[in-house]
């Protein structure tokens, strides 16, 4: 199948062999879907705290992170290409014509074209593309009483203006202060000032980002750093990453061999955000906050996302030394039938971990050695919101392979809706996953785990792309979030709504949360 040219392309990008024949593999068998037993809901696998735990936690959080290192990673590569998806599509239709002009006019879907022209003004970016415009002797007003509107929006989208449509998301300015706009990566640097701060007064935030982009992040930061530093008394420490080309998965035909480019070359395709688990093992600290680059606020709306971030800290914290403790002192001596006990019933009362029928029945010495193997394991606490219709992932019980129950962030593309009991387990879920976790990657000793061996190899996912015309398959690896973190130890806490608040299109910068009116009132 791969010829000495192959071997050496392959070699290139240090891939594994064996890896490519399992990817393969993938390709022929498909991967299974998940087996939901029940959603996860407040009271049977999330934890809705009241306001006593919520203080309670959260003074936890204060009061152990000071000999401990904290990092906020953000997943920041992907480009902003897809908010401005109903722009191109404007513009490649867009005519001088009467009936397109007055079916424009009458358009006022928020998502529509119509509705970004009409509220420009209160959009974040309004006044660098105002200033773009006037450098060259153009406003946006007149372009839109002229029904110049292509021309306007060529000014957001190419490089002769803010040239949005090649910048990835961390780049583009989201929330407006009097002092300026913000980018959404600046919010992330906010935010890390004020829950994610060392005890020497240092902030770290770690993006993962492609490599064209990381000249713009560099500038950007080095243009603000200063002043946020000032502003907030903390020294931050940015640094960046990107997904390892090692981590890429073989694109095959539809006959499931490899696809080739036209020089004879195999196609080699990034593996999604699960590719991203080599970035996160490679981070050097003690807790690791998780949230992606488009779910920001204004600093008006940041004290509940404070408060929530360091509610699920200060859990992970707690969770931590307990389990720890009962770990170190289960590998110096053995341990009493009172102490096993007490951490049996700590780990459904605290984790909703549940023991196999036959746990009772072992012997003493048996049952240590198997609550040390289900704790000595990575552990992250997972912020759930309501669900209010997103697409996307949630929290559920899943039935694993070994026939034992586990919590589990399931994605869409997971589920076989077309079983009846599936789907029904779907709609009766009340919660959605919003990417917003805390991760502990230390073994009770302290050493760093080998996050591989915690991933579910068969949560992969399968999709139908095409490339120089023609129709090929590619594979993504088992989601950073879901597959990538399936072994691990996964507490779910409830956060309110507000939490959530993504940019998935530019008129989501429209939303009142978001839009420029709102800011600083």
């Amino acid at each position: 199948m791969f010829t000495e040219k192959d071997l050496k392309q392959v070699e290139a990008k240090g891939i594994d062999l064996s890896a490519i024949d399992r990817q393969i593999g993938n390709f022929r068998s498909g991967f299974p879907f998940i087996n939901l037993v029940r959603p996860a809901t407040s009271g049977d696998g999330i934890f809705s705290f009241c306001e006593d735990e919520l203080s309670y936690f959260i003074n936890y959080y204060s009061q152990h992170l000071k000999d401990l290192s904290v990092v906020k990673f953000v997943p920041a590569s992907g480009a902003a290409t897809r908010m401005f998806k109903h722009l191109f599509e404007f513009t490649n239709s867009f005519t001088d014509d009467h009936s397109q002009r007055e079916a424009f006019l009458k358009d006022h879907d928020f998502n529509s074209v119509s509705y970004l022209v009409s509220h420009l003004p209160e959009i974040a970016f309004f006044t660098s593309l105002q200033e773009i415009l006037a450098r060259r002797g153009l406003d946006a007003t007149s372009l839109i009483e002229s029904w110049r509107l292509d021309l306007l929006v060529s000014f957001i989208l190419d490089e002769k203006g803010l040239n949005y449509a090649n910048l990835p998301k961390g780049l583009i300015l989201f929330h407006d202060y009097p002092d300026g706009a913000r980018t959404s990566a600046e919010e992330h640097l906010v935010e890390a000032a004020n829950y994610a701060r060392n005890s020497d007064a240092t902030a770290r935030i770690h993006f993962t980002i492609s490599p064209e982009h990381k000249e713009k992040f560099m500038a950007r930061f080095n243009q603000v750093k200063e002043a946020y530093e000032k502003q907030f008394g903390v020294t931050f420490t940015v640094d960046f990453s990107e997904q390892l080309p090692s981590t890429d998965t073989i694109a095959v035909d539809e006959e499931n061999q490899p696809f080739r480019n036209t020089d004879g070359t195999i196609l080699f395709r990034p593996a999604g955000h699960g590719a991203l688990l080599k970035n996160l093992s490679r981070l050097d600290a003690d807790i690791i906050f998780v949230k992606n680059i488009d779910n920001i606020v204004p600093d008006r709306l940041k004290p509940t996302t404070y408060m929530y971030k360091k509610l699920i800290g200060g859990y992970l914290l707690y969770l931590r030394d307990h389990i720890n403790t009962f770990l170190t002192d289960a590998d110096n001596h053995d341990l009493s039938e009172e102490q096993i006990a007490e951490m049996v019933k700590f780990m459904r009362n605290h984790m909703w971990m549940k023991l196999s029928d036959g746990f009772s029945s072992l012997a003493l010495k048996q049952q240590q050695t198997k609550l040390m193997e289900l704790l000595n394991r990575p552990v992250r606490v997972c912020g759930m919101v309501r669900n209010e219709g997103e697409p996307g992932g949630g929290p559920f019980w899943v039935m694993n392979s070994d026939g034992k129950e586990s919590l589990q962030i399931v994605e869409s593309s997971q589920i076989d809706l077309k079983k009846p009991d599936q789907k029904d387990i779907v709609d009766q879920a009340t919660h959605f996953n919003p990417v917003d976790l805390v991760c502990s990657i230390r073994d009770f000793r302290g050493e760093l785990f080998n996050l591989d061996e915690f991933v579910d190899e068969e949560a992969g996912f399968i999709s139908l792309k095409s490339s120089e015309g023609r129709n090929l398959k590619a594979q993504e690896l088992p989601g950073l979030w879901n597959g990538a973190m399936s072994k691990w130890i996964t507490v779910f806490v409830e956060a309110p709504i507000i939490t959530f608040n993504p940019v998935k299109t530019i008129n989501d910068l429209l939303r009142k949360e978001h839009r420029k009116e709102e800011v600083g009132s």
